[in-house]
């Protein structure tokens, strides 16, 4: 006799067996997969109910159960799932699903150490609903770069992911995810101070009677306000509320447009002879 899932779970049961099947990409999305693909080993899961399966042993025993208690307090107060699992060698696969009754409001962060990128997430429809999945793509490259794990561990990168989506669950939801590493304002600064310098170079007068070259700046604006705007203020505004990197692109900005505006007076007093 045929069994019918419930809708909710055959769409989490095929997001996690596409999740398999790819190894983990980076890409998430939800995608058919035949039964005959997908991993299904219950024999690995414990006999008890726990929202933690650590097979690749990845968390010390004091952190586990003290992670255990945290998701099992948090789906208590919120009813939002949160599972995790660590896996090496070998999967439990589809079985996870029955185990932990994921549906639509449960997220499964699978930590896989045989990747390039350690976590891996399969994420409910109402999920989505709250954080897209450019959200979780850059959970993924933040938590679970081989940078990060080579610093901090893996048991690290797992927890600090899991309290970023449990800190956009209570708040209602994320667009990007919240903080600004150090890797990530570097690049906001470079952007703003590249922007700067074609600000600067398009405002250089082209005549003897002008000063500024409004009509040039206007026309280079799409590159540099997209420089300056998109990928120099928007990912500082949009992930803290510190001024302090917001100001020093600012700065890099306004260097960038100095250095290029003054840069022919510069050429000219270093091409004239000395009398």
């Amino acid at each position: 006799m045929a069994v019918h899932l419930p809708s909710s779970a055959t769409r989490f049961s095929k997001n996690f067996a596409w999740l398999l099947a790819v190894s983990l990409s980076l890409v998430l999305w939800w995608a058919p997969v035949s039964p005959a693909q997908a991993v299904n080993n219950p024999e690995l899961l414990p006999e008890e109910k726990t929202p933690v399966v650590d097979l690749a042993n990845f968390l010390p025993e004091i952190q586990e159960a003290q992670l255990i208690d945290d998701l099992n307090s948090f789906e208590v107060e919120t009813g939002w799932k949160l599972r995790v699992l660590t896996q090496y060698d070998r999967s439990p696969g589809r079985a996870v699903i029955p185990f932990w009754g994921l549906d639509d409001k449960s997220i499964l962060l699978v930590a896989d150490g045989r990747g390039g990128n350690l976590l891996a997430f399969s994420i409910g429809d109402e999920v989505y609903e709250l954080m897209p999945r450019t959200f979780w793509i850059e959970m993924q490259a933040r938590f679970g770069n081989m940078y990060y794990i080579r610093d901090n561990g893996e048991n690290l990168a797992i927890t600090e992911a899991l309290n970023t989506v449990k800190g956009c669950l209570v708040k209602g939801g994320c667009n990007v995810v919240p903080g600004l590493p150090r890797e990530q304002w570097i690049l906001t600064l470079v952007t703003s101070i590249v922007g700067g310098l074609i600000f600067g170079f398009a405002a250089i007068p082209r005549s003897p009677n002008q000063t500024f070259a409004w009509q040039w700046v206007l026309i280079m604006s799409p590159l540099w306000g997209i420089l300056v705007i998109a990928f120099g203020i928007g990912p500082v505004v949009t992930r803290t509320s510190d001024f302090l990197p917001l100001f020093r692109n600012l700065m890099g900005f306004s260097l960038g447009v100095l250095v290029a505006y003054l840069s022919p007076m510069f050429s000219q007093i270093n091409n004239n002879p000395q009398t």
